[in-house]
C-alpha cells in the first residue's frame, strides 16, 4: 500500500469534484493531521458540508464507505503521528466495554488481509536466499525488537551464521553488520513509526551489495524501497501502539518453512539440545515432579 496514495486520488479526483466535495479535498491535503481525528459528521461540521457529503466525496475517490477512506487517512499519518496522537485517534474506535474483543477481532482482521495480499513467490524465493546465505543478520529496533529476537531464537536452532541485532545505537549497529558481504542476507523488520536508525543501517547493507528482506507494512515505506524483496504485513494503530499479530505470522511462517527444508539437521541440533537442555535444568520438568514416589505427596 502507498501511503501517498489517498494524497495522488485526491489529486487525480480534483478536476472532477463538486464544490463542496473540493471544499473536504483542500481541507484533507491541508490538514490531514487533523483530519484523522474526525468522524464523517464532525469532518463535514469542520468545513461546512453535510456529513451525507463526506460520505459522497469518499466513495467518489474509489473508497467504499468512509471507514475506508479513514484507513487510507490513516497510512497517510500513521508514521507521522505523535504517541498521545495515536492514542486519540484510536480511543474512539475501541468499545471499552469489550477491548479484549475489539483488539482480536482487528487482529483476525489483519491477519486475512495479509494472507490475501501477501505474495507467495517472493515468500518462497526469500527462504531460499536464507538457506544459501553464509550469514543470516536480523535487524528489529524498538517495537519491532521483539520479533527481530523470537526470529533469531528459532534459526538459531538451524543455522550457525545467525547474528541479530536490536540495539538503538547506530555505531553499535554498525559494529556487527561492518563485514556484510554480497554472499549474506539482512531480515529487516520495521514498522510505524519507522526507525532512522533502520535505515541508516539498511542504506549501509545495501551499498555492501548484500541481500535485503523487508517485513513491513509497504513496499513503500522507508525499508521496503530499498529492499530486494519485500514480505507486508498489515498493521494498525491499536491505541499509542501498534498490533504487529500479521508481521509476527508472517515470521512464524518462514521458520516453519526452513524447519521443513532444513529437517534432518534440525532433528540432530534439536536432539543435541534437549540433552542440554535436560542436563542444565532449563525447562521445568513435571514429568518428574509428578511421578517421582519421593515427591508423591504433592499430588495427595
Amino acid at each position: 500500500m502507498n501511503t501517498n496514495e489517498l494524497i495522488i486520488r485526491i489529486k487525480n479526483q480534483m478536476p472532477l469534484l463538486s464544490k463542496r466535495q473540493k471544499l473536504i479535498a483542500n481541507y484533507i491535503l491541508n490538514h490531514y493531521d487533523k483530519a484523522v481525528f474526525l468522524t464523517a459528521a464532525k469532518l463535514g461540521a469542520v468545513v461546512g458540508v453535510s456529513e451525507s457529503t463526506v460520505v459522497r466525496f469518499a466513495n467518489e475517490l474509489g473508497y467504499d464507505g468512509y471507514p475506508r477512506f479513514q484507513d487510507a487517512l490513516e497510512e497517510l499519518v500513521k508514521s507521522k503521528l505523535t504517541a498521545m496522537q495515536r492514542l486519540e485517534v484510536t480511543t474512539n474506535r475501541i468499545d471499552k466495554n469489550d477491548v479484549l474483543k475489539t483488539v482480536l477481532q482487528a487482529d483476525e482482521e489483519k491477519i486475512r488481509y495479509t494472507l490475501d495480499e501477501i505474495d507467495k513467490e517472493v515468500f518462497n524465493a526469500v527462504t531460499q536466499e536464507i538457506l544459501e546465505a553464509k550469514t543470516i543478520y536480523i535487524l528489529g529496533v524498538r517495537s519491532c525488537a521483539g520479533i527481530a529476537t523470537f526470529l533469531n531464537f528459532y534459526l538459531n536452532i538451524m543455522f550457525d551464521n545467525v547474528k541479530l541485532i536490536t540495539t538503538n545505537s547506530i555505531s553499535e549497529i554498525f559494529e556487527v553488520v561492518h563485514r556484510i558481504n554480497k554472499d549474506d542476507i539482512l531480515i529487516a523488520i520495521s514498522f510505524p513509526r519507522y526507525s532512522k536508525r533502520a535505515y541508516k543501517a539498511i542504506e549501509f547493507v545495501k551499498a555492501r551489495n548484500a541481500k535485503i528482506l523487508a517485513i513491513t507494512d509497504s513496499k513503500l515505506s522507508p525499508i521496503g524501497q530499498c529492499a530486494d524483496y519485500t514480505l507486508v504485513g498489515r498493521s494498525e494503530m491499536v491505541s499509542f501502539v501498534d498490533s504487529l499479530v500479521a508481521p509476527l505470522s508472517i515470521v512464524n511462517a518462514i521458520i516453519v518453512a526452513l524447519s521443513l527444508k532444513k529437517k534432518d539437521d534440525l532433528i540432530t541440533n534439536l536432539e543435541n539440545l534437549e540433552q542440554v537442555w535436560m542436563e542444565y535444568e532449563v525447562y521445568e520438568d513435571t514429568r518428574n515432579e509428578f511421578y517421582n514416589e519421593n515427591d508423591q505427596e504433592k499430588c495427595d
